[in-house]
């Protein structure tokens, strides 16, 4: 499309030249129209085919043409109607600015003639733009002292348009203090003016607002508008104004310091520096130029130290504003300081009387207090009281003073010193209180004995202790104090088998421990019985005793003594008898020994040291019986030597050994007749054993005299000991005499006795088994007896020989931690057969009981009741030891005796001896009937 106008533009030039070079016969046409602006683009101007005479088809045949250069193309042909048209929107003012008369020209060729037409267009003004100022807004500035008249001016507004469209007139907006006026310039613009008909006040107003209004005269009218800010300007032509004239505030003391107090407020009509206020203190003294602090342009008092109404409580301030032109005003500001709770009570002690004695009566003055608030009125009011339960009490004495006194009984041993606490409160809201503290001593009087911790004590020592051994240690306490609270320890006279018991024992007087002075012999002596006195040093003295028992443990300090058989002075054996007829298990002989300690110490067993014919005879392990093991042949010797050892079981043990001859034959005859026998062949062997046997005869008649008299003897030593027993008030005065059998003095009870108390024998004397500590190896567990007498005896043997009251250990026994199994409880000697695996007696009173009866029998033998014929192959003893003897007349002594570490007691098994299996092979079954009661 490009290129075909580029082609015709070339043909048109080219016909444009041919054209001008070609003579003119006539010269060119004008042709005028006129349009408004604004029209849309295809609007009619005018009919061009018309003015040129010709038809409208005709156009475009005779190429009809618009020819112009350098315009924009604002027309066009329209070949269809043949008329001329707007080839766009025309906007005069663009086209003409504000030219009155606005024309637009170009040529229409016709191109078949060679003709050129002159085409001249006006385009008229429409009112299509209202007047317009360059800013919507306008600031004036005006000082509020200009006087009436004077004229500030204004900008114009412009309107594009022209004629009258254009800027017709100026309008303002109504106000008292400003007029409108409208000038001419001399090329007929106009510009408005504005008038200030009234004097202005900035304090009354300082801003104006107008409205300016350009008008034009089309149709419609058009108008713009400028809105115009009148500032006024300040002068400094007003005083500082003070909001009141007199400021009163109250506030309380206690207000921290910085707290505002109150802000005092000047105003200034004036503006800017004019109207600035600054704040300053008139006449003010230093001290409370000190107090407050005014800040100068705020006008804010604050308060820069504290505040004490009861040093002043009223304040009178005189305050200064000034503007920027010195003009001046003044206010008081007046300041109540309101009383506050704000000082505690203070409480001083005046007089203290302290220590003070524990007796003191009631109403002793203690202290005087003095108690003052410096606070006023009912912040000032105090009331006192004390703080806990403390037997005082505050009484009110004259003006301001209190006295503590006493109102209970005082006791130092209880409570030694009292923290007073006082505390004294005011009436304020809240109330603001004071403690003070102190304390107060109680003297002490000499009101308390020493006091043992138990009304009496025990403890344990073992015999052959070291001299100066520290027995035991007591402490009395006394709950007085210094002197009167010292103790003094010493022991009450008294005396111990005749000597003064100062020889056995000492006490530290001090300390209060016990030292011995002497090794102790329980053989001698089983218990010390004692009174311990404990004093105090005050005035006067006060004093309380105590009972102290020391029990003598016993130590295996006495090798077994063998009684039976008793060893010959010229150092020969006695002979004992054993039938051939014998079966196994023929009860040949019994050795006897005994023990002088007592508990597991003379718990004694036996064995078989050496024999001539080995695994022909058997020593019962607890019984001491020696008894066949097997029947005798005709090939065993006569003659048998058997070595028997007795041991005891205390740590470590000891032990006494005892050489048997047994002879084998049916009786003593029998051994004769054997030994004295001829034979068919004599020889020097013969004649010897003959005189062997004569010789044992002889010894064993020596042997018996010698126990005869050793039996008189024991027996008279008896009598005389039983004498001296009644006359020293022994233990055992009054007990009938039919209920003991003594041999070389010793005493055995045959009775059954409680577990609480028991009776035992051996060689050398009788004696009491005391209360012993709960260890494994006695079957003692009582821990402590309080009773005066060692012992006490009744008829009745159900009710025991005395009562043992228990109490707390002072002192740990000794324990061995001896145990018998099983199989080895003990019983009594007599209740097992002879065999090795024999039971222990079931307790030391067991094996006393048993040793009581062998030397009851031996003191029957001693008193005829028996003889060395009266059994044959006993060799002197009882009857009651012989093979067929079975002990069911002793009494069983241990119904009512407890094993340690076992929940059962001992029963009798007499019924299971000389050579019957024991039942349950340890005698726990109880006996029933008689022997029960027994």
């Amino acid at each position: 499309m490009a290129a075909q106008r580029n082609s015709s533009d070339r043909s048109a030039l080219v016909q444009l030249c041919l054209f001008l070079c070609m003579p003119w016969q006539a010269e060119a046409r004008q042709i005028r129209y006129s349009v408004p602006e604004e029209l849309e683009k295809g609007s009619f101007v005018g009919s061009i085919s018309k003015d040129l005479e010709l038809e409208p088809r005709e156009l475009a045949e005779r190429g009809v043409r618009i020819v112009s250069r350098g315009r924009t193309q604002l027309f066009a042909l329209n070949p269809r109607s043949g008329s001329l048209v707007t080839a766009g929107r025309i906007d005069r003012e663009e086209l003409c600015a504000q030219s009155a008369r606005c024309l637009v020209s170009f040529n229409i060729l016709v191109e078949d003639r060679v003709k050129l037409f002159g085409v001249e267009i006006e385009v008229t003004d429409i009112n299509d733009n209202a007047p317009k100022f360059q800013a919507e807004n306008l600031d004036v500035k005006i000082n509020e002292n200009v006087a009436p008249g004077t004229r500030f001016p204004l900008p114009e507004a412009v309107d594009p348009d022209v004629g009258v469209n254009s800027l017709q007139s100026y309008q303002l907006s109504f106000n008292k203090h400003f007029s409108l006026a409208v000038q001419s310039r001399v090329n007929g613009v106009k510009y408005p003016e504005l008038v200030l008909e009234h004097a202005l006040d900035r304090e009354e107003e300082a801003m104006h607002h107008l409205v300016l209004t350009a008008v034009d005269g089309g149709d419609p009218l058009r108008s713009g508008t400028v809105l115009i800010s009148v500032t006024v300007f300040d002068t400094n032509d007003n005083a500082p104004v003070f909001s009141l004239s007199e400021y009163r505030v109250s506030v309380p003391e206690n207000l921290p310091v910085g707290a505002q107090l109150l802000t005092v407020t000047a105003t200034d009509r004036d503006e800017g520096a004019n109207g600035e206020v600054t704040y300053s203190f008139r006449k003010l003294p230093d001290t409370q130029l000190l107090k407050f602090q005014l800040n100068k342009n705020t006008g804010e008092i604050k308060l820069s130290e504290n505040l004490d109404y009861e040093e002043t409580g009223f304040y009178e301030i005189e305050i200064q504003a000034e503007d920027g032109g010195a003009y001046l005003a003044t206010s008081k500001v007046l300041i109540t300081v309101e009383d506050v709770n704000d000082n505690s009570p203070e409480v001083t002690i005046t007089s203290l009387f302290s220590p003070l004695m524990e007796d003191s009566p009631l109403g002793t003055v203690i202290a005087l207090l003095n108690v003052h608030d410096l606070d006023s009125g009912q912040n000032g009011q105090v009331t006192c009281s004390i703080l806990g339960n403390l037997p005082f009490k505050l009484e009110k004495s004259i003006d301001s003073y209190y006295r503590l006194v006493t109102h209970k009984v005082l006791d130092r041993e209880q409570v030694s010193s009292y923290n007073i606490t006082v505390r004294a409160t005011d009436g304020g809201s809240p109330p603001l209180s004071t403690e003070i503290h102190f304390t107060l001593q109680v003297a002490d009087i000499n009101d308390n004995p020493p006091t043992f911790s138990h009304i009496s004590y025990f403890t344990y020592i073992p015999e052959n202790n070291p001299r100066g051994a520290s027995i035991f240690s007591m402490t009395a306490l006394d709950p007085d104090s210094e002197e009167n609270a010292r103790v003094i320890y010493s022991l009450a006279e008294d005396t111990i088998q005749g000597a003064p018991l100062s020889s056995y024992v000492s006490i530290n007087s001090d300390t209060g421990v016990l030292y011995a002075l002497r090794s102790f012999d329980f053989e001698q002596f089983h218990d010390l019985q004692m009174q311990v006195t404990a004093t105090d040093s005050g005035d006067p003295p006060l004093s309380s005793n105590v009972l102290l028992n020391i029990f003598v443990l016993d130590q295996n300090d006495n090798a077994p003594e063998i009684l039976y058989p008793a060893l010959p002075t010229d150092g020969s054996t006695g002979v004992e008898l054993a039938p051939r007829s014998a079966e196994p298990g023929y009860l040949v002989t019994k050795v006897v020994a005994v023990d002088r300690d007592s508990g597991q110490n003379a718990w004694l067993s036996y064995r078989l040291l050496k024999a001539s014919e080995p695994g022909l005879f058997a020593v019962g392990l607890h019984t001491g019986e020696v008894r066949t093991a097997r029947a005798l042949l005709d090939r065993d010797a006569l003659k048998q030597s058997l070595v028997v050892a007795v041991q005891d079981h205390g740590q470590p043990p000891l032990s006494a050994t005892v050489t048997l001859t047994v002879a084998v034959a049916e009786s003593i005859p029998d051994v004769l007749a054997d030994l004295g026998s001829p034979e068919s062949s004599a020889s020097p062997d013969d004649s010897g054993l003959t005189l062997y046997l004569v010789v044992a005869v002889a010894a064993v008649s020596c042997v018996f005299l010698a126990f005869v008299i050793v039996l008189l003897a024991l027996r008279l030593r008896r009598w005389h000991t039983s004498r001296l027993l009644k006359a020293s008030g022994g233990g055992l005065a009054g007990v009938p005499a039919s209920q003991f059998v003594g041999v070389d003095g010793v005493r055995a009870f045959l009775q059954a006795y409680s577990h609480e108390a028991w009776l035992t024998a051996d060689s050398r004397g009788s004696h009491v088994i005391f209360p012993q500590p709960n260890y494994a190896d006695t079957l003692l567990s009582q821990e402590s007896c309080e009773k005066s007498e060692p012992l006490l005896i009744a008829e009745d043997s159900a009710t025991g020989l005395g009562k043992c009251e228990p109490t707390s250990n002072q002192q740990a026994p000794p324990n061995t931690d001896w145990r018998f199994s099983q199989a080895q409880r003990p019983g009594t000697s007599g209740s097992q057969n002879g065999d090795e695996t024999g039971t222990w007696p079931n307790n030391q009173f067991d094996t006393e009981m048993l040793q009581a009866m062998i030397l009851a029998s031996a003191s029957e033998a001693a008193d005829g009741s028996s003889t060395l014929g009266g059994s044959a192959g006993t060799m002197g003893l009882s009857a009651r030891y012989g093979p067929q003897f079975t002990l069911q007349h002793v009494p069983d002594y241990r119904q009512n005796v407890y094993i340690p570490g076992s929940n059962a007691t001992l029963t009798n098994a007499a019924g299971k001896r000389d050579g019957k299996a024991p039942a349950g092979g340890n005698g726990n079954k109880k006996k029933s009937g008689k022997k029960e009661k027994k």
